[in-house]
């Protein structure tokens, strides 16, 4: 029988975008979290870590057990975790084990963010609405089976290894529940506009935290952080995209004459900023074992997706670089670009000799490159260069399969790459030799292979034990095994 794929529109793209992100959470700041964890970094590059500083990078830290028996990880003694190849030992913990985690959110940002530390172990309670949770229930892509809210891939893919507690925090009984919750967290994670956590009461509004629960780590994700203009309060991410400047800086997406790219998939700003915002919350973490104290994150999308635009904004800023419409700014203004082949596309690159010449290996030295000066595309890269370069090389593409193509010209020192659709990544050697899908057996969608994480750590490794709950799943075993715990405590 065919596997089947649970393929989340838009998970890809934060992989390729922000890979020193997912370096320094799982190389740097997991180890530090949890002393079982047995992972050699190897060139450690420096990075600004926005609301948060590490600052030491030794000392180990004692595994925590949790508060209540009910609330334990989901990860077993012995288990060989689906997708996620045995650890060299057997181990009870992940990384996170012990940190408890309570998620308010009901987008993408803050349920990606969230899953990527309950993926690691940390125990994540995830409130939702009575009636008709999250969101996210009601996007697609969705099974053909099952009942409303319960149906969605994307929910799946963003809520592994939570639990559901149903609260109506408009109403004084879910107020005083999730004031009961609060004193057992180490973790909140808001995702809703600005100004909601202080609607919720003095425990959460992030100008009273550090006096109403000063050992609280409290991250809030915005499109525009906490204090933007009224007509910026409320934005999606089609906005954020734009408005961070990548619409008119994807390189070669599109023509001059076409409207400006989307973006891939459809929440690119949302997976950066969840991302972003684990790094954060680990890194507070690690802070809170020396100075006991937590901190309140303020994570703005648009903030996160101008970071990642890298040297061309510097340049730009700078007066280096023009500041214009021109959707080609990335690519150097030079020719590379996505290219049609008979199965696909290619993308290639060029911006050296090196690459030229590897060009040149490729098409088989053919007499039109002769008119191009050695050093054109560092010197003397004219639009009318580019052009009757792209041309030629379309041209030539077109009747080739573009997986062969890829792999000649990077044989040749060309940089290129088979632009994968949902169908070829599945399909992927380099995937399945890193195990990267997982099987996950659903209670409504069934048995799926999920997307998990890009990166492995030896022994406290990243899994997914339990598939996205129902919604209020767990709500009465949460909410007595908190009532009985404050009982003992008086």
């Amino acid at each position: 029988m065919t596997p089947r794929f649970l393929i989340v529109d838009g998970f890809e793209g934060q992989f390729g975008v922000n890979y020193l992100g997912h370096f320094l959470l799982t190389g740097l700041l997991l180890p530090l979290l949890n002393r079982t964890t047995a992972l050699r970094v190897v060139g450690l590059y420096s990075c600004r870590l926005a609301a948060a500083s590490v600052n030491a990078l030794a000392g180990s830290i004692e595994t925590r057990k949790p508060a209540f028996s009910i609330l334990a990880n989901p990860v077993h003694p012995g288990a060989s975790p689906a997708g996620i190849r045995r650890p060299t030992r057997s181990t009870t913990v992940s990384a996170l084990s012990g940190f408890k985690v309570l998620e308010l959110c009901e987008d993408v940002a803050g349920e990606y963010c969230g899953k990527l530390l309950s993926d690691f172990g940390a125990l994540l309670i995830k409130v939702e609405r009575p009636g008709s949770g999250s969101p996210t229930r009601r996007m697609e892509p969705f099974a053909p089976r099952g009942t409303e809210g319960e149906r969605s891939g994307l929910f799946a893919y963003l809520n592994t290894n939570k639990r559901s507690v149903t609260l109506d925090l408009g109403s004084a009984d879910g107020t005083a529940a999730l004031a009961r919750l609060l004193k057992h967290v180490d973790v909140v994670i808001d995702d809703h506009s600005p100004g909601w956590l202080a609607g919720l009461g003095s425990d959460l509004d992030p100008a009273s935290l550090d006096k109403q629960r000063p050992g609280l780590v409290l991250c809030a994700i915005t499109p525009y952080g906490q204090s933007p203009p009224e007509e910026l309060r409320h934005a999606e991410d089609l906005n954020v995209f734009h408005s961070g400047g990548w619409g008119y800086h994807t390189p070669s997406g599109a023509s001059g004459d076409a409207p400006p790219l989307k973006g891939p998939g459809r929440f690119l700003p949302s997976y950066e900023a969840g991302l972003e915002s684990a790094l954060c919350i680990v890194a507070a973490l690690y802070d809170r074992e020396a100075s006991g104290l937590g901190r309140f994150i303020d994570i703005a999308r648009q903030q996160v997706l101008a970071s990642r635009i890298d040297y061309v904004l510097g340049q730009m800023v700078a007066g280096d670089m023009e500041v214009s419409a021109s959707r080609t700014a990335l690519d150097l203004r030079g020719p590379a670009g996505i290219f049609p082949c008979r199965d696909g596309y290619v993308y290639i690159w060029m911006s050296t000799p090196g690459h030229w010449d590897g060009l040149r290996q490729l098409l088989g030295d053919p007499a039109w490159m002769k008119a191009f000066p050695e050093r054109w595309l560092e010197l003397d890269c004219t639009p009318e260069r580019v052009a009757l370069c792209r041309r030629h090389v379309a041209e030539w593409l077109k009747p080739q399969d573009k997986e062969p193509v890829a792999a000649a010209a990077q044989k040749r020192g060309l940089i290129a790459a088979a632009v994968n659709d949902a169908r070829d990544v599945s399909a992927s050697p380099q995937y399945a030799f890193r195990g990267f899908f997982a099987e996950v057996d659903h209670p409504v969608l069934g048995k799926l292979r999920y997307p998990t994480v890009p990166y492995k750590l030896s022994l406290t490794p990243a899994c997914i034990a339990t598939p996205a709950p129902l919604l209020g799943q767990h709500s009465g075993e949460v909410l007595a095994a908190v009532r009985a715990e404050d009982g003992r405590h008086g």
